[in-house]
């Protein structure tokens, strides 16, 4: 028999003689609870959110992308491309020219990310499920069209239905600058709005898409000529799959070009999201830790009460190392309780809400409810966690007091 723990969860269960001891320890194991749970749901809140601006992100960001080491474009020709092309995982692959460019729309200017895209995107992008207003569509016999963002578009007051062009403007590569007269000096091109797209705040608020052909005429680029292969890999590829494809074709092109995957293509975004969740989880382990100080208080008037129980035991024959490990057992069971609970009402909820959407989303989201995922390292983290901190705390005041003998 282990005769540390049966003690321990004598004292943890039994009546003591001063009723506060019992109301501390209460709070304390409410409190641990609480805590468990608030970083359960909240991990797994902040997961559902993690997916959601994923999901969004797909629409505009591709599986893999190929871009020229040096310099801004490049023809992609050759065996290599013939090769990606044949491969059971590629869904797709199209190429894009894109570039900063100055836009002229009635009475508003401004400046945008204007993305030229070939047929196959224009076809098979997963922007057609993000349409808020119009067609995705650019080209309308050959008037070319383009498709803009929605926060642009409110911005510059563009309306797909109205019969404006939209002005694009980019200096001449080819001819100088004449400071005599600036607009000689720059090409350019007009489109029609066809229609709006929404995919997130910083995307929808600076970037339209429009024909490759007509980018290449405004930045004077030859036929063939682009800045990026775009690939998109067939739903459910795995991210070692991914991740072979990405090296196979890394190591076909050679040093020229660069293969980057989607959180290569947008690091500083996915960083920043790491770094969040991270954040959330230390604060939440810090108010854990105040909590589990009711810990420190409760098992100190325990130990106070229990002075003639240990001279008992130690009439008895028991070392000083197995009453230590009796209250740092008494200590940590009150945490250990405390986790349970709290991870079973966690778990429950963040189940209930990723299955049944409790908890409405306030406004007019993309989503009506708080999205939820739960993920096993969270929950073994957050065990981890709480279950280390309720051990220190409880060993603090048994060493404490051993100090004291």
């Amino acid at each position: 028999m282990n005769v540390p723990f049966f003690i321990a969860r004598r004292y943890l269960f039994a009546k003591k003689s001063h009723n506060v001891i019992n109301i501390i320890s209460g709070i304390s194991m409410a409190g641990m609870a609480i805590g468990t749970a608030a970083l359960i749901i909240i991990l797994s809140v902040y997961n559902g959110f993690d997916d959601l601006v994923k999901g969004m992100m797909k629409g505009i960001e591709p599986d893999l992308m190929i871009t020229p080491a040096t310099g801004k474009v490049f023809i992609p020709q050759g065996e290599v491309y013939d090769w990606i092309y044949e491969q059971d995982q590629v869904w797709n692959m199209c190429t894009v020219l894109q570039e900063q460019v100055f836009l002229n729309y009635g009475s508003r200017q401004g400046v945008a990310l204007a993305k030229g895209v070939d047929e196959i995107y224009q076809q098979e992008s997963p922007l057609i499920d993000h349409v808020r207003d119009g067609a995705f569509s650019f080209h309308k016999g050959d008037v070319p069209l383009a498709v803009v963002g929605a926060g642009l578009a409110y911005k510059m007051d563009i309306n797909p239905r109205f019969m404006t062009g939209i002005e694009m403007y980019f200096p001449s590569r080819t001819r100088r600058i004449s400071l005599s007269n600036p607009a000689a000096s720059t090409e350019r091109v007009k489109v029609w709005p066809s229609g709006t797209f929404s995919v997130n705040a910083d995307i929808d608020a600076s970037t339209l898409l429009v024909p490759i052909e007509c980018m290449r005429e405004l930045l004077e680029y030859k036929d063939g000529e682009v800045s990026s292969v775009e690939i998109r890999l067939v739903e459910g590829t795995s991210s070692s799959d991914l991740k072979a494809i990405q090296e196979q074709i890394a190591k076909k092109l050679g040093p020229d070009f660069v293969v980057r995957d989607r959180y290569q293509q947008n690091e500083a975004l996915y960083k920043m999201m790491r770094y969040e969740k991270a954040a959330i989880y230390l604060i939440l382990i810090f108010v854990v830790i105040i909590i589990a100080f009711n810990i420190f208080g409760s098992l100190s008037m325990l130990i106070i009460e229990k002075k003639d129980d240990i001279e008992t035991l130690r009439s008895m024959g028991a070392s000083s190392s197995l009453i230590r490990k009796i209250f740092v057992l008494e200590g940590w069971l009150i945490s250990l309780v405390g986790l349970l609970a709290g991870l079973l009402v966690g778990l429950l909820f963040a189940w209930a809400q990723q299955r049944f959407g409790l908890i409405s989303m306030p406004g007019n989201f993309v989503v009506s409810a708080y999205p939820s995922r739960l993920v096993l390292s969270d929950v073994l983290i957050t065990v981890g966690g709480v279950a280390l901190i309720g051990y220190i705390v409880a060993l603090l005041p048994v060493l404490s007091y051993a100090r004291k003998k």
